[in-house]
């Protein structure tokens, strides 16, 4: 199923409970600005290469637009579509004073060495400076990007437009970033797992967790849930799944993953190696997080999951037909526009530290995250048991709901 269609249907099952009209749905499913642009550098050998970037601004209604810049060589139209519209539901379900958008790169950074990467982003600015900034539209990190790439965006920007780092988030600390912004995602994907096993009734020590993905994300929450005593047995990236039924050393994983070129974890040992796919359909995984690409739990393999939890760490990760198939059997699955917020969280503070020109200390921005995300899921966690539905349902009538009312305050409908 494509990306939006993906979407689309979350959305519109979330509408009927609200009685949305079809004119409404549509022009709130529809993205207010679509770019796309052609991105060509020079290579170290002198050779010309063409890329095609994208920047989808979905909607502004309740602040400028937030969304990160993702290198990947699957990124398209749709997939941008898709990632900004949820943006939006996701910065209106914790409640931060943005709109959603999205944008990316069609292209393998691996491919690229460090200079060509910086070349890459910059022309990218080029194309794009003039509809984005710190009262417009905030690009942040996501898949394939860094600090480092951030660091380049705004150097880029700032020549056109002048000193302002508030234009982008996820900068390196040095580069006016907040303390604890790599962290942030994965970190509030542990904190909200330990929320939601607590209201299932499932004790750490007890709950076994296997993490699809360990990029960023999948890495630091790992690193949270095991020092909060959950057994992690499973962990995986594009070299393979790496399983141990007692639970895996993760910082020795993690340390491995430094080590390595990539962050790959080729090669990591004391536990059986399997196949990458291996991981969605491991016996005895309490908690099942998928960290990596979205798509990966379809009608074709839903059956075969065996955890009671699913933790949508990355964006879209379960479609709808799977989505029905696990609800019918009993799993409850914590929606990425909720359990992934940690990062867009966190980005709201690095932009307000930068407009305040105050900086914030790690353990002010721990607490932040902490309220912030633990006020949405007791919203959504009350609504989807007052109402009788799914918690992505929940989350989706919260975030539709503010979107709504801040469109109808505006006078725009």
């Amino acid at each position: 199923m494509r990306a939006f269609e993906a979407t689309r249907r979350y959305f519109h099952t979330a509408a009927e409970h609200l009685d949305l009209s079809p004119q409404t749905r549509e022009a709130m499913l529809m993205a207010s600005r679509e770019i796309r642009v052609q991105v060509s550098i020079e290579r170290d050998d002198g050779s010309l290469a063409t890329f095609v970037g994208f920047r989808v601004q979905h909607d502004n209604s309740r602040g400028p637009m937030k969304g990160g810049l993702r290198y990947h060589p699957e990124v398209n139209l749709d997939e941008t579509r898709s990632l900004a519209s949820l943006m939006t539901w996701k910065t209106a379900v914790v409640n931060l004073p943005y709109g959603g958008a999205k944008g990316g790169i069609g292209v393998d950074p691996r491919s690229l060495s460090t200079r060509e990467l910086e070349r890459l982003t910059r022309v990218f600015v080029d194309q794009i400076h003039d509809i984005v900034g710190p009262d417009t539209d905030i690009p942040a990190p996501d898949m394939g990007t860094d600090h480092r790439v951030m660091a380049w965006f705004r150097n880029q920007w700032e020549k056109y437009h002048g000193f302002n780092p508030a234009v982008i988030t996820g900068k390196p600390v040095e580069e006016y970033g907040a303390k604890g912004r790599e962290e942030a995602t994965g970190r509030g994907v542990g904190t909200l797992t330990v929320k939601l096993t607590k209201r299932l009734g499932m004790k750490p020590e007890a709950t076994s967790i296997a993490i699809q993905g360990f990029g960023n994300v999948g890495s630091h929450a790992a690193k949270f849930l095991s020092e909060a005593q959950f057994p992690v047995i499973a962990i995986s990236d594009i070299t393979g799944t790496y399983y141990r039924k007692e639970g895996l050393d993760i910082a020795a994983a993690l340390h491995h993953k430094l080590q390595h070129p990539y962050g790959l974890l080729e090669g990591f040992k004391e536990c059986d190696v399997l196949p990458t796919d291996a991981l969605l359909t491991l016996p005895n995984v309490d908690i099942l997080i998928p960290a990596a690409l979205g798509g990966v739990i379809t009608e074709k393999n839903a059956k075969k999951i065996s955890a009671k939890a699913i933790i949508e760490a990355a964006n879209g990760p379960v479609d709808p037909d799977a989505d029905k198939i696990l609800h019918d059997h009993g799993v409850t699955i914590l929606p990425d526009i909720l359990a992934n917020a940690g990062g867009v969280t966190v980005s709201y503070f690095e932009w307000v530290q930068n407009r305040q020109h105050y900086r914030w200390t790690l353990d002010r921005v721990r607490q932040e995250l902490d309220r912030t995300l633990s006020e949405a899921f007791e919203h959504v966690w009350q609504n989807a048991h007052e109402q009788d539905i799914s918690l992505r349902t929940a989350a989706y009538m919260i975030g539709i709901t503010r979107v709504r009312r801040a469109t109808e305050l505006a006078g725009l409908t």
